[in-house]
């Protein structure tokens, strides 16, 4: 099991998600003779686990049933655990494609979190890039460089337990694209444009508060990017359901006829789209800019 190449039998040591519904998921690692408590019962990793396919739908000790899927960085992003705030989808898959991201991309990341983030990054750039990530809390990076092994992704990624904004990303002039989310932006944009390639790449800055992407914003036109654009994702889903409708009475064709009474039973079902009461509202700014070629 990796999380940047698909497997298709479960091995001991593979981390599993177990997916009892689309608001109900779980991580397990699975490990010969350990169990598994959930609502609908037991899993038994031996006996339900190990040598299954994923996407085995597996009936537990009191009758109910689940699925167990492969991993990915976006089920993954659900169940991880959190030793910070994270980014979602909704915001991932923009950093993703601004940044340009595709195979054999090297990227710098500051910081690390509980690496959301850089799961995605590691399955878009893999099977040739590289990810530099640098994590200011010790505690925190090394759990992270645990997690990346324990994925087997561990070759893809670096991570480096040191203060951005004093001591840069630990790499010169390697980067195709940089990724900020640290409380002063501004202060790493001279390491992220001296951690780029040469002939230009792209950055990107996370940041809650609209005065954080004010100083960033400067601090990129000091330093010479160029393009430089901030937006904000929201993301509103609709509820599909059924409804009944009854069929309206447009009265008689002719004017002096008598209208004819219509049946209560005359109702139609159809499929509507409904608009949620409240919604996920503001996450961050993402702030994009490019370096230009020297």
């Amino acid at each position: 099991m990796s999380f940047v190449e698909y497997s298709e039998f479960i091995q001991e040591g593979d981390v599993a998600i177990i997916f009892l519904g689309h608001d109900s998921m779980m991580p397990v690692k699975v490990q010969q003779g350990a169990q598994t408590q959930t609502r609908y019962g037991v899993i038994r990793h031996s006996k339900d686990l190990i040598g299954q396919r994923f996407g085995t739908k597996v009936t537990c000790s009191k009758g109910g049933w689940v699925y167990v899927l492969h991993p990915t960085p976006e089920l993954w992003t659900l169940n991880l655990p959190h030793r910070t705030q994270i980014l979602y989808t909704t915001d991932i898959a923009n950093i993703t494609m601004m940044l340009e991201l595709k195979p054999g991309s090297v990227v710098c990341e500051s910081g690390t979190g509980s690496g959301s983030l850089s799961h995605a990054i590691l399955r878009t750039i893999a099977p040739t890039g590289h990810l530099h990530t640098v994590e200011f809390h010790q505690q925190r990076s090394e759990k992270a460089a645990e997690e990346f092994r324990e994925h087997r992704v561990g070759h893809l990624v670096t991570v480096r337990n040191q203060d951005v904004c004093k001591e840069g990303f630990g790499v010169t002039g390697v980067a195709d694209a940089v990724f900020l989310d640290i409380p002063s932006p501004w202060e790493a944009i001279q390491h992220a444009k001296n951690a780029m390639k040469k002939h230009g790449g792209r950055v990107c800055s996370f940041s809650p508060c609209i005065e954080q992407v004010q100083k960033t914003c400067e601090a990129l036109a000091d330093h010479g990017f160029e393009e430089i654009s901030t937006l904000e994702v929201l993301l509103r889903v609709h509820d599909v359901r059924s409804i009944t409708l009854p069929l309206p009475d447009f009265g008689s064709a002719r004017p002096l006829e008598t209208p004819t009474p219509v049946s209560s039973n005359n109702s139609v079902l159809c499929k509507t789209t409904t608009p949620p009461r409240e919604m996920a509202g503001h996450t961050g700014y993402l702030t994009f800019a490019t370096k230009p070629r020297m």
